[in-house]
C-alpha cells in the first residue's frame, strides 16, 4: 500500500484515544475599535478543553460566544480587532501565530461547522470539489484518493447515494443535507478540535436532532474534542461534558453539565433554563422571557452586567462587579453576589 493511501485510510479511521489538555484559553479579550470606543465582545474569558471531551458555550445573541469561537481559531482578521491574553492549542500559542501557521492548523487540527450552510458552501462549486479540495491540499493525496475519501465522508455523515451527490450543487440539497456536507468538509482532514457554531439554527426540529446526534456520534467515533456553541441550553443537555454560560462577553457560570442543570447558581442561567419550553406544559402556555436587553458593550454597567435585568439584584450588584466564585460542587464557578440557593432535598 502506498504511503499516500495509508495516510488516507488512517484519517478516516477511528482516532486512538488518549487524554490530556488540548486547548487552554486564559484571560482572552477581543475588542473591536469603533468611533464610540472599544466594543468588549469577549472580556476576560478563561476556559480549557481536554482531548475527546465536549464543551458547550451557551448565551443569548450578542453574548460573545461566536466571537469567542472565531477568536480562538484566529478567524477575526479585521483591522479594528484587538486580542490579548493567551490561546494555547496543544502547547502552541495561537495569538501570536502567523497567518501561514494558522492556515496549516485549519482543517488538520482545528475546524468549524458554521450555522448557515448556504453561506459557508460555495454556491457555484459542486459538492465533490468542495469536499476534495481540502483533502488534497492538507493530505497531499491524488485526485482519485481524495474522491474515495469524499465518498467515505458522505457515508459517515448519513448522505445516501454519495456518488451522485458529489456532482450536485448546494442549492440542489435540502437544508439538512447541506449541513451534513459542511460537517463532512470540516471532518475531511481529521481535526482534533471541532467548533460547531449554532449548527442547527436554520433547520426544523426533527432535522436539528439528527444533526446534533450526528455531531455527537462523530465526536465519539473519532475521539475528537468539540466546542458546541448555541443559544439553547436544551441543545447541550446530554451532549456535553461541561457547559460555559456567557453574558455580555464574560463567563458567568461554568460547571459539569449535570451539575449546571441540578444546582444552577447564576440567575441568568436560571432564566435561560426557565425559558426552555416544557413538554408537560398545557397547550398555548405563555413562554417565560428574560426582560430587558443585554448591556451596551462599549459602556457596560459598573457592577454585575446582568443586574439591570436580574429579579434578585440588590444595591451591591450595581456597585461592585462580582468575580468568579467557586461553588461547593467541584468544577463549578459562578459570577454572582446573591446566587440561586440549592434546591431543598425531598
Amino acid at each position: 500500500m502506498s504511503a499516500r493511501r495509508a495516510r488516507t485510510r488512517r484519517i478516516v479511521s477511528l482516532r486512538e484515544p488518549y487524554e490530556g489538555r488540548l486547548l487552554e484559553v486564559d484571560d482572552l479579550r477581543t475588542h473591536f475599535r469603533t468611533a464610540r470606543g472599544p466594543v468588549r465582545a469577549v472580556d476576560g474569558v478563561t476556559l480549557s478543553v481536554d482531548r475527546g471531551r465536549t464543551l458547550g458555550i451557551v448565551g443569548e445573541s450578542g453574548s460573545g460566544k461566536t466571537v469567542l469561537a472565531r477568536s480562538i481559531m484566529g478567524l477575526l482578521t479585521a483591522r479594528n480587532v484587538e486580542r490579548s491574553g493567551s490561546v494555547r492549542y496543544d502547547g502552541q500559542e495561537l495569538l501570536d501565530a502567523s497567518p501561514a501557521d494558522l492556515r496549516r492548523l485549519w482543517g488538520t487540527e482545528l475546524a468549524m461547522v458554521f450555522q448557515d450552510p448556504m453561506t459557508s458552501l460555495n454556491p457555484v462549486m459542486r459538492i465533490g470539489r468542495q469536499l476534495t479540495e481540502g483533502v488534497r491540499h492538507h493530505l497531499h493525496v491524488t485526485k482519485a484518493e481524495a474522491r474515495q475519501q469524499a465518498l467515505v465522508l458522505l457515508n459517515d455523515v448519513g448522505i445516501p447515494d454519495a456518488a451522485s451527490r458529489l456532482q450536485q450543487y448546494p442549492h440542489e440539497l435540502s437544508g439538512g443535507m447541506r449541513q451534513r456536507v459542511t460537517i463532512a468538509i470540516a471532518l475531511a482532514s481529521g481535526p482534533k478540535l471541532l467548533f460547531a457554531d449554532e449548527p442547527t439554527t436554520a433547520l426544523d426540529v426533527t432535522v436539528q436532532a439528527q444533526i446534533l446526534d450526528l455531531l455527537q456520534q462523530q465526536q465519539r467515533n473519532r475521539f475528537m474534542a468539540m466546542i458546541l456553541v448555541t443559544h439553547d441550553l436544551g441543545v447541550v443537555a446530554g451532549r456535553t461534558d461541561e457547559i460555559i454560560v456567557m453574558y455580555a462577553g464574560q463567563v458567568v457560570e461554568r460547571a459539569p453539565t449535570g451539575t449546571l442543570f441540578t444546582k444552577v447558581k447564576m440567575p441568568y442561567t436560571e432564566a435561560l433554563l426557565s425559558s426552555i419550553p416544557s413538554l408537560t406544559a398545557p397547550s398555548h402556555s405563555r413562554l417565560r422571557v428574560i426582560g430587558g436587553r443585554p448591556p451596551d458593550l462599549v459602556d457596560p454597567p459598573q457592577g454585575c452586567r446582568f443586574a439591570p435585568r436580574c429579579p434578585y439584584a440588590q444595591p451591591k450588584c450595581t456597585d461592585d462587579a462580582p468575580p468568579l466564585i467557586e461553588a461547593s460542587t467541584p468544577g463549578h464557578v459562578y459570577r454572582c453576589w446573591f446566587p440561586v440557593p440549592d434546591p431543598v432535598p425531598r
